[in-house]
């Protein structure tokens, strides 16, 4: 079994396989590992989404890759890929008014938190994308660029990818005058200048510089 302290951080293997932290795990005798990712901590309105996935051994083959290097078409595909073939996948959303609240740092924690509860199968390692572990008693790796480098991130940051644009999507529905469905919330141009002519919407983050000004009112 590894020596490591949960949380310890771990150098990048660069020119190794996507399957490299995965098997070297399961090769010390974890049962499984899952991947856990997030998507959202920047924009400036909607959830931040966690996603926990924990790959079949044919899935430890597939060359899943970061969600931001991908198109929009291979990211659905890819979802509908994970979803089907993963041992267990599960989801967190913290929502705009929470992250409000906490702050995004700890939202953040609690979307990751919820999705590896929600898991149906119980982790017996967790890798991590980025340097902070989070608050639970499983065993857990934290890697930095971990999309990048593990296939079991690359594909939860696509389940959270996909599933908070999805989000947006629907907000766009309801508020179509900042154009959601477009930047996802993102503080780009457009939505600074929607947000300055409409004010800010209930899924907008009115703790992020961009969003409360003081032209800004509620919609």
């Amino acid at each position: 079994m590894s020596r490591n302290r949960p949380g310890d951080l771990f150098a990048s293997p660069w020119g190794q396989p996507m399957d490299f932290f995965e098997r070297r795990f399961l090769s010390q005798g974890f049962r499984s590992v899952a991947g856990v990712d997030e998507a959202g901590r920047g924009p400036l309105a909607g959830p931040v989404v966690a996603a926990a996935v924990i790959l079949s051994m044919e899935g430890l083959n597939q060359e899943f890759r970061d969600s931001k290097r991908l198109l929009p078409a291979k990211r659905e595909s890819l979802y509908g890929r994970i979803l089907e073939t993963a041992l267990a996948v599960g989801i967190g959303v913290v929502e705009a008014e929470e992250i409000d609240r906490i702050n995004i740092g700890r939202a953040t924690q609690k979307a990751m938190l919820t999705a590896v509860h929600c898991l149906r199968v119980v982790p017996g390692l967790l890798l991590i994308d980025g340097v902070t572990p989070i608050p639970i008693s499983v065993p857990q790796r934290t890697i930095v660029r971990g999309d990048n480098l593990s296939v079991s991130i690359a594909a939860a940051s696509i389940i959270a990818k996909v599933t908070r644009d999805r989000i947006m999507v629907a907000y766009d529905e309801r508020y179509p005058q900042y154009d959601f469905a477009k930047h996802k919330g993102y503080g780009t141009l457009e939505h600074r200048e929607a947000i300055r002519r409409h004010g800010y919407c209930e899924c907008h983050r009115k703790s992020f510089r961009g969003v409360t000004t003081p032209v800004a009112s509620r919609v």
